[in-house]
């Protein structure tokens, strides 16, 4: 079966509730601390994968009213839930963007590669769709997450995560798609973002205490991070 087809057919939408809603205003936060640091003040942001808008719709209300929004989605089911986030400043279609021609000051993939059979086909077409682009992505790949499996193997059967990274392949995987690593840095989503199981309850103190003394050895061996990406 075509990976997509789980966010189409309403089985993503099953396992997955919330289409991830409570961890938007984390992320939101994530993506507006590379815009500050970078000094970037788009007039558009266009978001592929958009989920149910949330993100977008956390952006609206923490950004200058001059920066207008746009979301793209290709599950039907999310679509709909897009529709109540919607504004004169906020806008979502049910379409592919790759298949639009469009560009936009801000693309922004976030928590998306980790899901697409052909990643890198995706990187190819995405990369003419914006000026700068934004990524964030999952470091699945850690000493714990290797030496345990369990964790891969949840991520893949309930959130569809088929590919699998460290912060080195996944900034090597952009460059070697032609992009341009202007800036990055690691996201705590399992020290920060409430919710999360206990044994992730478990490992924060841990995680806290050695990311204040060396951050790579920390993300290589206990994992719980993301990477916040910004690209030409």
């Amino acid at each position: 079966m075509n990976s997509e087809e789980i966010y189409k057919d309403g089985a993503y939408l099953k396992n997955n509730q919330t289409w991830h809603v409570e961890d938007s205003p984390w992320k939101a936060k994530q993506i507006l601390k590379m815009l500050t640091k970078n000094n970037l003040k788009p007039r558009t942001i266009c978001e592929v994968g958009c989920g149910v808008g949330e993100i977008l719709a956390q952006l609206h209300q923490n950004m200058s009213g001059e920066t207008i929004f746009y979301g793209y989605e290709i599950s039907p089911q999310a679509f709909e839930l897009t529709q109540s986030r919607k504004s004169d400043k906020v806008n979502f279609y049910l379409k592919d963007l790759l298949e639009e021609d469009i560009h936009y000051d801000i693309v922004m993939a976030i928590d998306v590669i980790e899901h697409i059979e052909d990643y890198f086909g995706f990187l190819r077409k995405l990369r003419n769709k914006g000026t700068f682009k934004i990524f964030h992505i999952p470091l699945d790949l850690s000493v714990q997450t290797v030496f345990r499996s369990t964790p891969i193997l949840t991520g893949r059967k309930h959130v569809g995560h088929i590919h699998y990274f460290t912060k080195e392949t996944a900034l090597a995987s952009l460059q070697d798609m032609g992009y341009e690593i202007l800036d990055h840095f690691y996201t705590a989503g399992m020290v920060e973002q409430p919710g999360k199981p206990i044994q992730s309850k478990m490992l924060s103190p841990i995680r806290k205490l050695m990311y204040k003394l060396n951050k790579d050895w920390t993300v290589r061996i206990l994992g719980g991070y993301s990477l916040m990406v910004l690209s030409k």
